[in-house]
């Protein structure tokens, strides 16, 4: 069975003989001579992680060391953005290398979102090309590892398999809220068999367990380049402190974000949705700093285990030879703007932290391309010398870290249900719609990072409303939104 696959920046179907020698392409390396190994490419990803809450993004209030260092032998972009800010929808995505909107995210809202059979998966492509592909750690997209590329599995967490009326280890957080995520979740076996003993739901030994498991599978790696995804459950909720971290970080000592507020301003679409219940708005000063202190140290152990992965790259002699990512599904608002979720288009959740090291990639260099987790699947594609299946749309960021380009695209756009559209350009202006309420927000990122002035009422600001409303309304067409556009000449709320 041949592969259909299409160079860079090209659409129309190839030819059956066009596609038997492009099929050749995608194990031999496209560098003349002596062929040199091919990467390892490792791609880490936590869930819930703002793009603020690391150290190398300047926050002083957390320490971030190992990948503070990653970064700094690496690249930052830090206007990478997730599209749709949930889990499941986020992760399918990247895994597609496409967007997924409309009928297929109404899909996931009922509990399941259907990859089309024609779409060539990230690691069913890498599989196909000669790597050997490992699944560690939280499984949240449709199917299984073993149907979607991966050939083995390590620390595999997923839903299911506690026994009998036990929905968690620990029943309650250490802030005495009720846990309400992750109820029934269980490590599995490679043959997907439960194992309950190592705990059911999160507990503070959860992501330690994902770490050592894929740290097993990098000691036991064979002659094949191998392309491994490490997915960590924190920092989502339920927050537990990690083993041996009980009250590490002193939430008295903490400040909060200049957009924190008790509640939201209005209705964006969810504010009875799980993630708020969780703190039921009003919330206060000291709730949210509670929460945020337990939050900081689950990144800060998160932080610890990638550093005991690199370590172990790095003793098997892999190290020099591996492109790291390590990047999030979305961020959370976790008391900015008066949410507690991550169903919002706001920057603190649309934004993901992102960064690369390795082959190809430049050293200490920070980029303000913006793009989406969707164009790491090409990017990685180029990187290894790999043509891009034609199901893919995501943009590869080869360009802008060779420096031949500084952006890829001229907008980002974010959704979510069909309460929530964004789009943001390069220039930093960025309007969010919501089509239930028929609301609009304005902000100029550039003055004001943590949109607290809203300016869609603003003096002067009419024609670029309606620009990026136009704007807005052609990017929903191209992609049958089912939710309806921004009417035209429509004066702001």
């Amino acid at each position: 069975m041949h592969l259909l696959i299409r160079p860079l920046g090209s659409r129309p179907r190839p030819t059956r003989l066009i596609s038997i020698l492009a099929g050749l392409i995608l194990t031999t390396p496209l560098i003349a001579g002596e062929a040199p190994r091919r990467a390892n490419v490792v791609l880490i990803v936590a869930d819930d992680l703002r793009p603020d809450a690391l150290g190398f993004s300047g926050n002083a209030q957390i320490k971030t060391t190992h990948l503070d260092r990653l970064a700094q032998r690496g690249a930052v972009f830090s206007r990478a953005t997730c599209g749709y800010p949930i889990c499941n929808v986020s992760r399918s995505e990247m895994f597609a290398g496409r967007i997924l909107l409309g009928s297929e995210v109404n899909r996931n809202n009922q509990g399941g979102l259907k990859f089309d059979p024609q779409w060539i998966l990230w690691p069913e492509h890498m599989k196909r090309s000669g790597w050997h592909t490992v699944y560690s750690g939280k499984w949240h997209v449709t199917g299984s590892p073993w149907l979607n590329g991966f050939v083995e599995t390590a620390g595999l967490y997923s839903g299911g398999g506690g026994p009998p009326g036990v929905k968690a280890t620990i029943p309650k957080t250490p802030t005495g809220r009720a846990v309400t995520g992750y109820n029934g979740w269980t490590f599995k076996t490679d043959k997907n068999e439960p194992l309950p003993d190592l705990g059911v739901g999160l507990t503070p030994q959860t992501d330690g367990i994902v770490a050592d498991r894929a740290i097993d599978a990098i000691r036991r790696a064979g002659d094949k380049p191998l392309f491994m995804q490490i997915n960590f459950i924190a920092p989502h909720d339920p927050l537990h402190w990690p083993a041996g971290q009980e009250n590490a970080v002193d939430y008295r000592t903490l400040t909060l974000p200049a957009n924190f507020r008790e509640a939201p301003a209005f209705d964006t679409g969810n504010v009875a949705g799980r993630d708020e219940r969780i703190v039921p708005a009003p919330r206060t000063a000291e709730e949210v700093k509670k929460e945020r202190a337990i939050y900081f140290t689950l990144v800060e152990n998160v932080d610890r285990q990638i550093g005991k992965i690199v370590q172990a790259l790095e003793e098997t002699g892999q190290l020099a030879h591996t492109i790291i990512i390590v990047t999030s599904d979305h961020g959370l608002a976790l008391g900015s703007h008066g949410l507690m979720g991550k169903q919002n288009q706001y920057d603190h959740t649309i934004n993901v932290p992102l960064l690369m090291a390795g082959p190809g990639i430049p050293t200490g260099q920070r980029f303000a391309a913006q793009c989406y987790l969707r164009d790491l699947y090409p990017t990685i594609c180029e990187l290894t010398g790999l043509m891009v299946p034609p199901s893919v749309e995501g943009l590869s960021l080869v360009p802008v870290l060779r420096g031949k380009k500084t952006e890829v695209r001229d907008a980002i756009f974010g959704y979510f249900t069909e309460t929530q559209r964004m789009i943001r350009m390069t220039d930093g202006w960025k309007l969010i719609w919501y089509p239930k309420i028929e609301k609009l927000q304005l902000f100029d990122l550039a003055n004001d990072p943590s949109e607290q002035r809203d300016l869609a009422a603003a003096p002067g600001q009419a024609e670029r409303i309606e620009r990026m409303k136009g704007r807005l309304g052609q990017w929903q067409r191209e992609h049958n939104d089912p939710a309806p556009p921004p009417r035209l000449a429509m004066r702001a709320p």
